[in-house]
């Protein structure tokens, strides 16, 4: 046998080093034309073996290798399935004995991940029998070398399938352990007051809410043809999905490492379009479609977008940021927030069809939550905290924007809310921020605080790792005579009065407003006053009459 052949086996876990690696442990003695094989290690639960070619096996135990003699097709069906892939990775046509094609193999460069994953799909598309591992259980095979490939149909949620395993199989027992790296999925909400992305912001209803999805695929999947992952979200009641579709922007980077601020955020509460240094727009080649409250995006070819395999090699990045804003029946407060989640289906292995979702595994899920609180301003009589109604008032966001009859806002400078008969006015669903008030006209009988001022509500610990963690609290202030009575976190309610005073014309009359003593008092001693003056004057004329 060639030293070259004999070698096989080296070159062949060196070249897959970065996908699975092995051990030769001293083994028992076993029938000449079979050895022990155990798969171990935790990406499948079950195997399926190809045999390549047969062989005679020994082990040299001074140089700490196998050596294989005798190579010959598995069978025929192997030989026409794997010497076409051979020819066309650059084996000369005339060869066709499995000892030539080992050789060939063994030698540099070609015994690539790409090849042993084509000879792999071959067998398969072959119709090529294969015989069942189950992982952690030794098995008898024929002497031998053996692809060892995942069952996908035994690839779970958080798991995938590595690239084609190649080992020799026959005298002492072989252990392999396949290695396997998945990706991962991250969702969060771009906080407007911070311009950052988190997993929790605050928002008002209506307005822009950009959401953002994060996936990382691996470097070191060097096995697939092609590449193509599936952002699968679910929104709560409280968002809206109308605005998904169009919004939607999906962009991918080279390499798994760095961060994900493919797009810069403003303090507006808006992500751009124009993607960062390094990311490329992909959206034209992906797929977005929306069903209710679920909407799935699905990419292109990963690999052709980065422009080969080689780049891909190192792992990838994929963002994709959509505006799903709060709508009229999102829930207010904390207690139970509008959850947003997504998780990720990707390839199960590279021997998986990834024309339909048969082919494809799923992440666990990621979350991120938007929160909303709802202001209730009570005008009220500074002397009895009585509700006043009619009371005219203009409120004017952070954005200059002023609340509208229906609820609404809008940019009519004109604009105004008036008070109803239990003297509230609701801001229902509103972002953290600063507040302004201005009475425009005060009932009968009261008069109008002059000029502008503040209510200021700021939200804390909304910037935490995850959801779970996030325990918000609001806090308000307000400026007089504006008075802040309650707020409950987590309902969301704040309940604010604003105070007005009786106007001066209203206490002249001769009645004193309710509770007003000290005007009582005056009134009294007054209207004694005019009597003891009026008892003198008949006093007195009384007694010029008795002397006349």
């Amino acid at each position: 046998m060639s030293k070259v052949l004999r070698h096989l086996l080296t070159v062949v876990v060196i070249a897959m080093a970065a996908v699975f690696s092995f051990t030769i442990a001293p083994g028992t003695a076993h029938a000449a034309d079979t050895g022990a094989i155990t798969v171990d290690g935790t990406v499948a639960t079950r195997y399926d073996a190809y045999q390549l070619f047969s062989a005679t096996v020994a082990d040299d135990d001074d140089a700490g290798q196998k050596i294989a003699t005798d190579l010959t097709w598995s069978n025929d069906a192997v030989r026409r399935a794997v010497l076409p892939v051979l020819y066309d990775a650059g084996l000369d046509n005339s060869v066709s004995t499995a000892q030539d094609a080992a050789e060939w193999m063994n030698a540099k460069g070609h015994l690539s991940t790409a090849l042993t994953t084509k000879i792999a799909c071959a067998i398969c598309n072959a119709g090529a029998v294969p015989v069942a591992l189950n992982a952690g259980t030794t098995a008898e095979l024929r002497c031998g070398y053996w692809l060892i490939v995942a069952d996908d149909d035994a690839i779970a949620q958080g798991e995938a399938g590595t690239a084609p395993i190649m080992v020799l199989v026959g005298g002492g027992a072989v252990t392999v352990k396949p290695k396997a790296a998945t990706p991962k999925v991250a969702k969060h909400v771009l906080e407007d007051g911070t311009a950052a992305w988190q997993k929790a912001a605050d928002a008002t209803v209506g307005d822009d809410l950009y959401w953002r999805l994060s996936a990382t695929v691996p470097a070191g999947l060097t096995a697939y043809d092609a590449y193509a992952v599936q952002f699968v979200d679910t929104m709560g009641a409280g968002l809206d999905p109308s605005r998904v579709a169009a919004s939607m922007r999906v962009y991918v980077a080279a390499g798994a490492d760095g961060g994900f601020d493919a797009v810069p955020a403003g303090k507006d509460g808006r992500a751009g379009t124009e993607p960062a240094k390094g990311w490329t727009d992909i959206t034209a080649q992906c797929g977005v479609s929306v069903d209710g409250n679920t909407f799935t995006v699905r990419t292109g070819d990963l690999i052709a977008a980065l422009g080969g395999a080689d780049a891909f090699a190192a792992g990838a990045r994929v963002v994709a940021v959509y505006d799903a804003p709060l709508n009229g029946a999102c829930n207010h407060g904390i207690a139970k927030g509008n959850p947003n989640e997504v998780y990720l289906r990707y390839p199960r292995s590279p021997l998986a069809d990834q024309s339909g979702d048969a082919g494809f595994t799923r992440t666990p899920s990621d979350d991120a939550t938007a929160y909303t609180w709802g202001l209730s301003l009570i005008k009220r009589s500074s002397a009895d905290d009585k509700p006043l109604a009619g009371t005219k008032l203009r409120i004017i966001d952070d954005r200059g924007r002023i609340l509208t009859t229906d609820g609404t806002w809008s940019t009519d400078a004109d604009a105004y809310v008036t008070t109803g008969a239990d003297g509230h006015v609701e801001l229902r669903g509103v972002d953290a921020g600063v507040y302004t008030v201005e009475e425009v006209a005060a009932p009968k009988g009261y008069t109008a605080f002059e000029g502008k001022r503040a209510v200021t509500v700021a939200s804390e610990d909304l910037d935490v790792k995850q959801v779970a963690a996030a325990k918000p609290k609001v806090i308000v202030s307000a400026e007089s005579p504006l008075r802040v009575d309650n707020v409950d976190t987590g309902t969301g309610s704040i309940e604010l009065s604003v105070l007005d005073t009786p106007s001066k014309e209203a206490s002249r009359g001769f009645m004193p407003s309710t509770g007003d003593r000290t005007l009582v008092l005056v009134a009294v001693l007054a209207a004694i006053g005019v009597a003891a003056i009026i008892v003198a004057l008949v006093i007195k004329r009384g007694g010029d009459r008795h002397e006349k």
